[in-house]
């Protein structure tokens, strides 16, 4: 079943209606190599509104550059209501949460003013959002949302092993990444033997509007549907393998494609792009950014773009694909009134004018505007292609897209984590009221056991000095193993830990991951999650850069693929005092990403975000 992107967008908005519930809520958001979790989300700098209405948006990341710009100029011109100037003022918000808030609670005091209009990355948040309301006996408060932007699903991959699988000559999609995750000889198949394995990044679809589209697509193609998909053909057990097949190449999950692109980059600076990951399924836009030398999409004042050695390109997968359509809704709450929304809906008309979707197009999507043709970027010279996708998948029916999710969680990879956790003297500090940083932390901890699965290998850890800080303790006090089994020990464990002494943090990480290599596992995902609330101080070594030198040089050896065991650090900066820079080397080290919860009220939102790896 084909269909053209204009009449997929009308199907979607029409399908997206019908979703009352969902288990769980993905989200793509938009982050930098470091997440940091706990902080206000930025409110754009436009000056005083006056006297003015004021229209408050919360925008999903990858478009707050863009918005903040039409904003600036809507603001410069003459709308009015009633003779009253508008003044439209978004803020970044990842979708998800935004949603979360909408739905449990927006406190204006730590989240800034409630909105007036919401745009999240795709349209299936606002039913989403309406079913938890509904559920909760309060008010619907979402209608129509008119697309503002589209980017669809595409899997990247660098170009030489685009090419040695026979792009762009050649159709190719799920079918064909099952295929060469399957063979054994890996890209030794294409003659690429020293490209090793297929390896895929692809987010986790509980948090990623990606992770779902590209969850949603392999499993059309696993159908050879394109519509229609049902809870009995999830059920089929050629589908189901089909799911496994493709979680099996997944380095790691996450929260946001951006860790891969980020990783991606930083591999490509070194040389190293093609031992990293050999395909990411990201959006187009992404595509776009990366090429550009900005693979995050923001480039931070006095950052110069740098265009990759080795350019990646788009394979729009030949079973179809999905967009994500950036709808705006102008919310009908009780806290916004007539007025907000007749100046609301004057600031939508606005990025629709033909003059504002061409600068949709500078920053990389493609127009909401059907009346605006698609050119650059979107061009097969930047590895795109304008006449693709050629299918569009439809959106199934709310039960489905739960029992696929459901599903999901128990076709993913496995994971094999050992959580390592700082206990010096420090933890002890007061986080709040009536909370040390440790209470915190172990609550976290506790509460992040629910997300993994049963057969998941889980064990924990903890490190600081004795009190004369001559001597490391660093102690294994769960070994990884079933968490279904061991979850209770591990709780009961967990429980006990009081704050010590030093922070012997180079030892402590180095020896952990020694651990984990020992005990790879090569059918799951191999990890060390590190919470650390300050800076090393062992009491005894003299020559801090030198340890720190010989720790990043043993967890560069993975990452590099000088030994065949690559086990990522996932860092967590808890707290102002923790050193946020080593940690940032650290998961540098390793290609993965630190998580910077300033805020120890966050830490459980941090370590949720976290497992979300795995």
């Amino acid at each position: 079943m084909k269909k053209t992107k204009r009449s997929f967008i009308s199907s979607l908005t029409v399908t997206c209606l019908l979703l009352v519930t969902a288990c769980t809520t993905p989200d793509e958001q938009s982050q930098s190599q470091t997440t940091t979790v706990g902080s206000p989300d930025s409110i754009a700098d436009l000056g005083d509104p006056k006297d003015c209405i004021i229209v408050d948006m919360s925008v999903s990341s990858e478009k707050i550059e863009l918005l903040t710009e039409l904003a600036r100029s809507f603001n410069e011109g003459d709308a009015a209501v009633d003779d009253k100037c508008v003044f439209a003022r978004p803020q970044k918000k990842a979708s998800g949460g935004a949603m979360k808030l909408l739905a449990e609670g927006w406190d204006e005091t730590t989240e800034g003013p409630k909105p007036v209009v919401w745009s999240p990355a795709a349209s299936t948040w606002g039913p989403i959002l309406n079913a938890r309301l509904s559920a909760q006996g309060k008010p619907e408060i979402v209608g129509d949302g008119k697309p503002f932007m589209l980017t669809p699903l595409v899997i990247a991959m660098p170009e030489p092993m685009a090419k040695a699988i026979g792009w762009p000559n050649e159709s190719i999609g799920w079918a064909d990444i099952l295929e060469l995750t399957n063979d054994d000889q890996g890209w030794a198949r294409y003659g690429h033997p020293e490209w090793g394995e297929f390896k895929l990044g692809k987010t986790n679809p509980n948090f990623s509007t990606s992770g779902l589209s590209a969850l949603l697509a392999q499993t059309y193609a696993a159908t050879n549907k394109s519509s229609g998909l049902t809870k009995e053909d999830l059920a089929k057990e050629d589908v189901k393998a089909f799911g496994e097949g493709i979680e099996q190449s997944v380095v790691h999950y996450g929260d946001t494609t951006l860790t891969f692109l980020n990783n991606w980059y930083k591999a490509d600076q070194r040389g190293a792009a093609l031992s990293y990951v050999s395909a990411a399924a990201v959006e187009e836009k992404s595509v776009i950014d990366y090429n550009a030398g900005n693979p995050d999409g923001v480039l931070d004042p006095g950052e110069e773009a740098r265009p990759p050695r080795i350019p990646l390109v788009a394979i729009y997968p030949e079973e179809g694909t999905v967009f994500s359509d950036n709808p705006f809704y102008i919310l009908d709450a009780e806290w916004v009134d007539e007025d907000e929304k007749k100046a609301a809906q004057l600031f939508s008309d606005f990025v629709q004018t033909a003059e504002n979707q061409e600068k949709v197009l500078a920053f990389g999507f493609r127009p909401g505007n059907p009346n605006v043709a698609i050119s650059e970027p979107i061009t097969k010279a930047n590895g795109l292609d304008p006449d693709q996708p050629q299918t569009l998948l439809e959106i199934p029916d709310p039960s489905v897209m739960v029992s696929l999710l459901e599903r999901w969680a128990e076709q993913r990879k496995g994971a094999n984590v050992t959580i390592l956790v700082d206990v010096s003297g420090s933890m002890g500090e007061p986080a709040d009221g009536s909370n040390t940083r440790l209470d915190l932390a172990k609550q976290a901890t506790i509460s992040s056991l629910d997300q993994f699965k049963d057969d998941d290998l889980v064990g924990l850890a903890t490190f600081t000095t004795n009190s004369q800080g001559t001597e490391d303790l660093i102690t294994t006090l769960v070994e990884p193993a079933p968490v279904g089994q061991n979850k209770e020990r591990i709780k009961n464990t967990v429980r006990g830990l009081f704050p010590q002494d030093g922070t012997p943090l180079y030892t402590a990480t180095s020896q952990t991951y020694s651990s984990a290599v020992e005990s790879y596992d090569p059918t799951r995902i191999n990890a060390v999650v590190l919470l650390s609330d300050g800076v090393n101080d062992d009491g005894v070594s003299s020559d801090d850069q030198q340890q720190l030198d010989a720790l990043l040089a043993t967890l560069s050896a993975g990452s590099e693929g000088k030994i065949t065991k690559p086990v990522r650090v996932f860092p967590i900066a808890y707290g102002d005092g923790a050193d946020l820079a080593v940690l940032e080397q650290i998961a540098d080290a390793t290609t993965s990403a630190v998580y910077n919860s300033q805020d120890p009220q966050s830490i459980e939102k941090v370590f949720a975000e976290v497992i979300s790896n795995f």
